[in-house]
Formats: C-alpha cells, sequence, structure tokens
C-alpha cells in the first residue's frame, strides 16, 4: 500500500510541476499579446514574473522533496522496527526449540540409563 501511495504522490508532483510550468507559459503569452505597454515595461514585467515563477517552482520542488524524505525515513524507520520485531521473534523461537530439544534429550537418556 506505501508502494501505491509513493507512487501516486510522484505522480501528483509531476503533474503539479507540469501544471506550473503550462501556467507560466500560457500567462506569459497572454500577457505579451494584451499588453498596451512599451516593450521595455513589457520586458521588465516578464523579468519579474520569470523570477517569481522560478521562485515558486523552487518551492515546490523543495517542498516536495521535503516530502519525499520525510516518507523515506519514515518507511526506513517502519522496516528497522519490522526487522528488529523479525530478529526478536526468531530468537524467541530459536530459544523455544533448543529448550524443547533439551527436554526431549534428557527424556531420552533416562529412558537409555543402564541400571548399575
Amino acid at each position: 500500500m506505501n508502494d501505491q501511495i509513493q507512487v501516486h504522490g510522484n505522480t501528483n508532483i509531476k503533474y503539479f510541476l507540469a501544471g506550473l510550468l503550462a501556467g507560466g507559459l500560457v500567462g506569459t503569452v497572454t500577457m505579451l499579446l494584451l499588453a498596451p505597454q512599451s516593450g521595455k515595461k513589457t520586458r521588465d514585467q516578464i523579468q519579474h514574473k520569470s523570477i517569481e515563477l522560478r521562485d515558486q517552482a523552487i518551492e515546490a520542488v523543495e517542498g516536495a522533496a521535503t516530502q519525499v524524505r520525510q516518507t523515506a525515513q519514515q518507511i526506513t524507520g517502519d522496516v528497522r522496527g519490522k526487522a528488529e520485531e523479525l530478529q526478536q521473534r526468531g530468537h524467541d523461537l530459536l530459544d523455544e526449540q533448543r529448550e524443547r530439544l533439551s527436554t526431549f534429550i534428557e527424556v531420552k537418556n533416562k529412558d537409555i540409563e543402564v541400571p548399575t
């Protein structure tokens, strides 16, 4: 289930970034076509909006990277916890089997004892 969440989350991030880029491009083109101002002023405005979009994209990528790191840390912790639990269960089963074997050997030795 975690794999499905992981894949779904990565897909959402890709769609978000693609939408952000597409929206920025459409907005820029629309602004150029409808701009009733001088070329220098339009270029300055485009530069300002480009910087703003770049900053937003960087924030989105950093947020996604942080989320991926947190998820990876959580999964790593879960896996370590399960591994420790399984290791402990293995030790417990081994101890139980040793106890059974020891009891079995004791019983067999009593059966085999030769009277003196």
